[in-house]
């Protein structure tokens, strides 16, 4: 088996040379060098050819995000994964860096935390997402190409579920809209408290609908996209004759946001007048409510394998039998408008069933 080559960029030597000593012992990775500074990464990027390179989103001197854009520009294959510290700047670099084109982050500890146990928990996780970014093998399914489809029933809401690679699949979807969109979104996207509020700050600086971090009882509107808070669940439920958002804390499912809590209240509220979206993502999470989906008569699009960082939730809503289309991203706003627009008279056309 070949050995996956990283490249660990970071100001701080203990840093380095811890993750070098943890990443080592590895028997699918290699550690191929060290840098505590840009400019020395982007000497050592075409001597050493890394597969993944551990980019700290707070380094001195060249901007973090510049280097990023170099490495990506460069070595487009390379697979970038964000250190990032737990501070509101770092957080919103780590956004901008998703967006770009980072494939995922990981928290370096924090000054109280024990190291010990935080290194054992980064190294981890860090051979995980390079794990789910191999490349895929072959598989059989077929891939359906967008077209215009009839459907049975008007569409009244979007649901969209998506974890690895979803801020900049959003970034690329939402800004596709048009400011008439005539039903309301709800997202649930896998991140941590802070960083869905800034991602839905920066889609909404780039976006003609309307788009924000959802709080309790916002009242689904034409147009609207609302993103679920970090580390609470969103659900939809009815409020008289509006149906609102509910955000609560619960135990995980899958994960916290969860794709499959939002989809199960709108298989429930909406019926088959509810369009589900599977993007981009690592595990498991939105297969479940994707059935309940399907069962309620609704329809169900995926982000197609070869534009997905991560196939493994579209992939596993595939492999289930549960989608109507699959989508390559560039096509993936026309193909969710067609559906939208289909059995729908005025932009206000009824909510819920």
């Amino acid at each position: 088996m070949t050995k996956r080559r990283i490249l660990i960029v970071d100001e701080s030597v203990v840093v380095r040379r811890s993750l070098t000593d943890a990443l080592s012992r590895e028997t699918t990775l290699t550690v191929a060098g060290s840098a505590a500074s840009a400019r020395i990464a982007l000497m050592k990027m075409p001597l050493l050819r890394p597969d993944v390179v551990l980019l700290d989103i707070s380094l001195p001197g060249m901007d973090a995000l510049e280097t990023l854009v170099a490495i990506l520009g460069d070595y487009p294959e390379t697979m970038v994964i964000v250190l990032n510290a737990a501070t509101d700047v770092a957080a919103a670099a780590t956004v901008d860096a998703l967006a770009i084109g980072a494939k995922g982050f990981v928290m370096k500890p924090e000054p109280a935390g024990r190291f010990d146990t935080w290194l054992q928990t980064l190294s981890a996780e860090i051979v995980s997402q390079i794990a789910a970014h191999l490349p895929a093998r072959a598989t059989d399914v077929p891939v359906a190409r967008p077209s215009r489809v009839a459907v049975a029933h008007r569409v009244d809401v979007v649901a969209i579920g998506t974890s690895t690679g979803g801020p900049s699949a959003l970034m690329e979807l939402l800004p596709r809209l048009a400011a008439d969109f005539p039903v309301p979104i709800v997202i649930v996207q896998h991140m941590p408290p802070t960083f869905t509020k800034l991602l839905a700050d920066r889609l909404a600086a780039s976006c003609r609908v309307r788009v924000a971090e959802a709080g309790s009882r916002e009242t689904l509107k034409p147009g609207d996209v609302w993103i679920a808070p970090g580390d609470s669940h969103m659900s939809v439920e009815r409020s008289g004759p509006a149906v609102v958002t509910r955000i609560y804390q619960d135990a995980r499912e899958n994960s916290c946001p969860s794709v499959d809590v939002l989809f199960r209240s709108v298989a429930r509220i909406y019926g088959p007048h509810a369009l589900a979206v599977v993007m981009t993502g690592m595990g498991r999470d939105g297969v479940a409510g994707c059935h309940e989906i399907h069962a309620a008569g609704a329809q169900i699009l995926v982000q197609d394998e070869a534009s997905a960082v991560v196939w493994g939730m579209p992939g596993l809503v595939v492999k289930a039998g549960l989608a109507d289309q699959i989508v390559p991203l560039r096509a993936l706003a026309d193909s969710i408008t067609d559906r939208v627009s289909q059995h729908r008279r005025t932009k206000g056309d009824l909510v819920g069933r």
